[in-house]
């Protein structure tokens, strides 16, 4: 592929990630991460600010020491101390960037600075030179940028090149900037900062308007050759820019765009969730990319479009962001294409039964949960074959308990056994082992009950609850299953289901 064309993939999780209240990580944490972003192919880990506190000083040290490939960022402002300790931190890396820099907006150097477009000139041509005299490769961020005077922004530009630096940041600090707006602005850089060749084109986009991807990709595509970005979207107020977005973008819009990174995108899904995890902030379930419904069709005309051919509803092949396969979220909405598929691949032989009527079971279902899984379906199924196939030696005809404080916990069980019904009521410890008891009447034998789990299955009052139980009997050893959403019915059942593999 053409060198031209690639663009290098800088990410600032370690860092501008971090800056999101109780998000902070720690040296272990951030190590980790470090690695599998190192693994996942980027060109620039920002791994910390070194002056901002001892904690995120040492980061970078420990980070420097065990990263190999990637370029290792330390940021600064431009003063020599930060400077100073960001060469310091940066001692162990095999390939050291300082990232300093100072506001380019006249916001910012009226009131944040106090001061002259031509002492923050100054500034900005001292820090660069002074950050030079530690490693070759210095980037120059012009803060606010997106708000900045685009000829006063071209003379620093131009100025901070001709003093060393090899990257120039033109970031949108505050997410202000239309698409076309930024766009323009490289543009203009391009065209008119006349020693612009000898450096790379940076972009680094917030997310205040929820055009920080957009921005990024109109930068890019203006000439900029480095995005700045996170996983998942992570950074100060909105966020920034989502690295898995811009890179699956310039991925499937490859023949319009022509551009290209080196990021293992597989990788993607695994990180996501790590970071997710480690900064305890939950990716949004429609999140592009990463998010759990981002694959995910629910509609019964998608599923039957997905089903029918996958590129009917979906752009991009999940398992090229690491997700194994796409997923058909059963609900109400759900068509019987959709529950026939389910119900295939959990192995039912559809032909020997009557869609439309487990269709019907399974909507009276779906009606009382938000969405129905493989467990549900095991429990739908083996309740519809508990009711057509009489062959099992017993099956509930009834379940009622009666318990609660001070009550002792009452079971009426009413079983057919081989056609028969029998009943018996039995007090115990609790429903369940009243119910057990009671069933014991009624076989008039004893199973002991050598293990018993209770699972539910996503959580929620409304939810669906598992029962594994594991029954022993004159030396044989038996499984029982159950599903409900009660969780006494769901116990029965197991148990039930135990005793008809045994006898």
């Amino acid at each position: 592929m053409n060198e031209q064309n690639r663009v290098y993939v800088f990410d600032t999780t370690l860092r501008d990630g971090e800056q999101v209240p109780g998000c902070q990580l720690t040296t272990p944490e951030k190590i980790e991460i470090a690695k599998e972003l190192e693994a996942l192919g980027v060109d620039v880990i920002e791994a910390g600010f070194p002056i901002s506190s001892p904690g995120d000083f040492q980061s970078v040290v420990e980070i420097s020491k065990v990263v190999r490939e990637p370029v290792i960022c330390a940021l600064t402002r431009a003063n020599t101390k930060d400077i100073d300790a960001a060469a310091e931190a940066l001692r162990f890396a095999k390939r050291a960037r300082i990232h300093t820099g100072i506001g380019a907006s006249d916001i910012h150097i009226r009131y944040k600075f106090n001061s002259t477009r031509e002492e923050i000139l100054q500034r900005a041509v001292d820090a660069v030179k002074y950050a030079r005299r530690f490693v070759d490769d210095v980037e120059f961020y012009a803060e606010d940028a997106g708000r900045a005077d685009v000829e006063y922004l071209a003379r620093m530009i131009e100025a901070v090149i001709a003093a060393g630096a090899t990257v120039v940041n033109i970031p949108d600090t505050n997410g202000y900037c239309l698409p076309e707006q930024y766009a323009a602005k490289i543009r203009y850089l391009k065209e008119h900062v006349p020693n612009i060749d000898r450096a790379i084109i940076s972009v680094h986009c917030h997310d205040d308007l929820g055009l920080a991807t957009a921005n990024s990709i109109a930068g890019l595509q203006a000439g900029a050759r480095q995005v700045e970005c996170t996983i998942n979207g992570v950074g100060e107020r909105a966020g920034n820019t989502s690295m898995e977005e811009v890179v699956m973008i310039l991925k499937t819009h490859q023949q319009t765009l022509g551009l290209y990174t080196q990021i293992q995108t597989k990788k993607f899904y695994n990180i996501s969730n790590m970071v997710s995890r480690m900064m305890r902030m939950p990716v949004q379930p429609n999140k592009a990319i990463v998010g759990r419904n981002a694959f995910a069709h629910s509609s019964g005309i998608h599923q039957d479009g997905v089903l029918k051919h996958r590129e009917n509803y979906e752009i991009i092949n999940p398992e090229d962001v690491g997700i194994p396969s796409n997923a058909i979220i059963l609900t109400a909405r759900s068509g019987r294409h959709a529950l026939k598929h389910r119900l295939e691949r959990l192995g039912y032989q559809i032909d020997k039964l009557n869609l439309d009527e487990v269709y019907q079971r399974f909507l009276e279902l779906a009606d009382r949960k938000k969405e129905v899984d493989d467990q549900d379906l095991q429990w739908l199924m083996g309740h519809h074959v508990d009711e057509h196939f009489q062959d099992n030696a017993l099956h509930i005809e009834l379940l009622q308990v009666m318990c609660g404080e001070p009550l002792q916990p009452m079971a009426t069980v009413k079983l057919r056994v081989k056609g028969e019904e029998k009943s018996a009521t039995a007090t115990g410890n609790g429903p369940v082992d009243a119910a057990v008891k009671a069933i014991e009447q009624i076989i008039q034998d004893h199973v002991n009950i050598e293990e018993l789990s209770i699972q539910a299955i996503h959580g929620g009052s409304e939810d669906v609850s598992k029962v594994n139980m594991t029954v022993s009997y004159q030396g044989k050893t038996c499984y029982g299953y159950g599903y409900s959403t009660d969780i006494v019915a769901a116990t029965v059942r197991a148990y039930v289901d135990a005793l008809n593999k045994l006898f």
